[in-house]
């Protein structure tokens, strides 16, 4: 049986756990995915361009629905399921458009006190406390196969929990999203977003080059001269 790719949302450069990023697996890959690419309106007026000539750069979204169940992990006897069923990857999801890191302040805390204690600095009331809260979007990448990782910001995302357990724990869950692709300026700092978002569109222009293989015969026919 071949290895199954499995689809994925990764937060990075964030304060989730230290170097640590925030990732959700797609537990099941979703059966479709529908992809809207939205071209800006032309300029009109005294602004307007050739009509070859390009404007803004297309928006491309992306919608999707994650489905997770809890029913394998708990056959597994696995604690995290039996205790909090599907809670915890549907927490993670909602993290990425809660920006909030409470525990993480608090372990940045406690490994203060900890250095304090042991006499290596980092405590103290005058100390900085870390981490520094955000002040911007999460940054994620959406990773769909070895030739899509994009850059992308959360439009919406749409809960329905179905199914709970004696806890009242939701056991199953279906996750609607939906993706704006992030296309990053040549001024951004955000380097992986850059990076995926080059790998992208190298790997999608080679695809549109391996098409001319299945088409050189039939434009052929359509030239005859």
């Amino acid at each position: 049986m071949p290895y199954l790719l499995r689809g994925a949302l990764i937060e990075y450069a964030s304060d989730f756990l230290g170097p640590l990023p925030n990732v959700v697996i797609f537990q099941f890959n979703p059966e479709t995915i529908t992809r809207a690419i939205q071209v800006p309106a032309r300029p009109t007026g005294g602004a307007r361009r050739e009509t070859t000539q390009a404007g803004d750069p297309p928006l491309e979204r992306i919608t999707l629905k994650a489905e997770f169940d809890a029913a394998d992990y708990l056959k597994t006897n696995n604690i995290l399921a039996r205790q909090f069923g599907v809670g915890p990857q549907l927490a993670a999801l909602e993290k990425m458009v809660f920006p909030s890191n409470k525990i993480g302040a608090l372990i940045g805390q406690a490994i203060d006190a900890i250095g304090d204690a042991l006499g290596l600095g980092g405590g103290g009331e005058d100390a900085p406390c870390q981490p520094i809260p955000r002040e911007q979007y999460p940054r994620i990448l959406f990773i769909w196969g070895r030739t899509r990782i994009l850059p992308v910001v959360i439009d919406s995302m749409s809960i329905t929990e179905q199914q709970y357990d004696n806890l009242l724990n939701p056991v199953r869950a279906e996750v609607s999203l939906q993706l704006s692709v992030n296309a990053t300026n040549l001024c951004s700092d955000d380097k992986v977003a850059k990076g995926a978002m080059e790998y992208s569109s190298i790997a999608k222009e080679a695809q549109a080059i391996l098409n001319l293989a299945n088409t050189v015969e039939l434009v052929a026919d359509l030239i005859p001269f």
